[in-house]
């Protein structure tokens, strides 16, 4: 008689679950040790039969309403989102050791899938409420990062749909291993690799290992070999492609028997989009916290900065005043002038961006920003060339917005550029099947140096003397608002230029 899976469940409810209990206040974050040790009991048990309805009898409806009541309840207690993931991942390292005892490699298998799926299902769901929720309170604090939040989501469930099931129509690479020896892949394996399975088969398992891990994955190989009583365990390595890219991925490996021999089987998981969501989820928390202190900060200081502007305009128009009394006053307002433009642009970037859309020229309003700053071209002796395209169909889009990015990067390209010098502004529909509108400012000052390529969007980052580093910042946060994109490269022999792409079409 096979292995049955529901007896191996009922019989060994109470360990299981036991053991998970404990593991969870050691290894799941701090939080779980604080809580109430029958909260615990009671929620490790409904996830375990909850986990047994889905594993016995494909009936999700218990595993949906436990996970309802636990994201309440761990949200409300400040639980982070990847102590709930391991919480609930420590399930498999429990279950898979003891079926592996009573288990030949094929039934391993069978419920090894079994396990994986009904463990996705409940992670990508549980992940869903969380994060929905968690929106929410984010929301109430700052509304800016209601897109960013929503393609996180977004990318979170396209992340959580490759790890569906096992072995050969999922996208998870299986693979068994004798002496070093790549025995058995399935195509997952070889797509992640970047070869063929006729390449695949025979070569040394860590041909497929970029070098920065391959000693240490090396390493845990052969101490499970000598000690085949190694339960199974989950580490992180880069694993190597064909073209010499190394991405990060996750491996569940197991020493048992293939064929009469013994054998290292693994699972392997691509987590590249994992990583970058808990970068972007980092990312996300920190821009949080600076647009609240910075509206904060904002607030309190405008007021008595116009109280101070009031007054220098007021004694401005003194009678007593004169020569280099009248230039103090007249330089202090200046400051205070600026000490407001300051102010108002740390607000706009602590506020979220709110488009109100209109149907307008795109070259009309190039046209017009040039008016705006003409005077600053002249006083430097900056030349304009312009070259717009003819027959350029209106764009819909929130001009206000889109004529202060404009002037942001004219304004740039005129403090790079050394007086008399030239600046470009140019204006096309490319011909590509997307149909984009192109505008591109280009100046012929002295680029941007390779050592700050990669910071120039991030806020508060500058090398001017004077400026909050928001300007550029503020120019790709409207853009990509508008569904666009900036990009920028630096011109040969000199120069910068800066390539706005904007949707066409509604």
């Amino acid at each position: 008689m096979g292995f049955m899976l529901e007896k191996f469940l009922i019989d060994r409810r109470e360990a299981v679950i036991a053991e998970w209990i404990d593991r969870i206040m050691t290894e799941a974050g701090d939080q779980y040790a604080k809580r109430p040790s029958q909260e615990l009991v009671d929620t490790v048990s409904a996830a375990y039969d909850a986990n047994l309805s889905v594993l016995v009898h494909d009936d999700l409806k218990p595993i949906d309403q436990f996970i309802k009541k636990i994201t309440t309840l761990r949200l409300e207690a400040g639980f982070l989102l990847s102590d709930v993931q391991m919480a609930f991942e420590i399930f498999r390292s429990i279950a898979l050791p003891l079926i592996a005892a009573e288990t030949t490699a094929d039934e391993f298998l069978t419920v090894v899938t079994a396990i994986n799926q009904c463990l996705t299902y409940t992670i990508h769901r549980f992940s869903d409420h969380f994060q929905a929720m968690h929106q929410e309170k984010i929301l109430e604090h700052n509304r800016q990062l209601e897109e960013m939040v929503q393609a996180r989501t977004t990318q979170l469930e396209e992340s959580q749909r490759k790890y569906k099931t096992l072995v050969e129509e999922i996208n998870d690479g299986y693979f068994v291993v004798q002496d070093e020896t790549v025995v058995f892949a399935n195509p997952a394996f070889c797509q992640m690799h970047g070869y063929d399975l006729s390449e695949v088969i025979g070569e040394k398992f860590y041909t497929f290992i970029d070098l920065e891990s391959r000693a240490q994955v090396i390493r845990l190989y052969e101490k499970s070999i000598e000690n085949k009583t190694v339960p199974p365990r989950t580490f992180e390595y880069l694993r190597l492609t064909r073209d010499g890219k190394s991405y990060p991925t996750e491996i569940l490996a197991k020493v048992t028997y293939y064929e009469n021999r013994l054998s290292s089987i693994g699972i392997c998981r691509d987590i590249t989009q994992r990583v970058k969501l808990e970068h972007k989820i980092r990312e996300s928390e920190r821009m949080a916290y600076i647009g609240q202190v910075t509206t904060s900060l904002s607030h309190e200081i405008r007021n008595p900065l116009s109280s101070v502007q009031m007054n220098l305009q007021i004694l401005k128009k003194h009678p007593q005043l004169k020569g280099n009394d009248q230039k103090r006053i007249d330089i202090s307002v200046r400051e205070v002038q600026r000490l407001e433009n300051i102010l108002k642009e740390l607000l706009d970037f602590a506020k979220p961006i709110q488009l109100k859309y209109q149907h307008f020229s795109m070259t009309n309003l190039l046209r017009f920003s040039l008016e705006l700053l003409e005077m600053r071209f002249k006083e430097k002796e900056i030349s304009v060339i312009t070259t717009f395209d003819n027959h350029i169909p209106d764009i819909r889009a929130d001009k206000e917005k889109l004529g202060q990015a404009l002037i942001n990067l004219m304004l740039n390209a005129l403090e790079a550029s050394s007086p008399g010098g030239c600046i470009t502004l140019s204006c096309r529909q490319t011909l590509n099947t997307e149909g984009l509108i192109q505008v591109v400012v280009s100046d012929q000052g002295c680029g941007i140096p390779n050592a700050c390529m990669h910071n120039i969007f991030e806020p508060f980052f500058t090398t001017k003397s004077k400026g909050t580093g928001l300007g550029l910042n503020n120019v790709k946060r409207i853009v990509q608002a508008h569904n666009g994109r900036i990009e920028f490269e630096n011109l040969d022999p000199c120069g910068t230029a800066f390539r706005i792409l904007l949707p066409s079409g509604p």
